[in-house]
């Protein structure tokens, strides 16, 4: 039984699409890496949310970086509502996500 080939035969998404997943969850984790305590709650706080986002479009041959960017959004939107952050984090968090998908659309 080998967990990564069998994870690799479900991913339908293009390669490009795997590939800047991984470009930005590197970029998230270089913030981990080397941001002050707020950028890595900030980061931290979207990863979370681009982990579950990304695997779940990995394993859809249609997965896009406009994709990607409408269920991030919703899935931030979604948050806030709930007040699972406040305002300045809010925007903090929404800036960080455009700074990192931008490149891609």
């Amino acid at each position: 039984f080998n967990r990564d080939s069998d994870m690799q035969e479900q991913v339908k998404a293009p390669a490009s699409f795997v590939q800047l997943v991984d470009d930005i969850d590197a970029a998230l984790d270089n913030v981990v890496d080397t941001g002050s305590d707020d950028a890595l709650f900030i980061a931290s706080y979207l990863q979370g949310h681009f982990a579950v986002q990304a695997r779940k479009l990995e394993l859809e041959s249609q997965a896009s970086a406009q994709l990607l960017n409408e269920r991030m959004q919703a899935s931030l939107s979604a948050a806030f509502e709930n007040k699972e952050l406040e305002g300045e984090d809010q925007s903090a968090v929404t800036a960080l996500w455009q700074q990192l998908i931008t490149p891609y659309q």
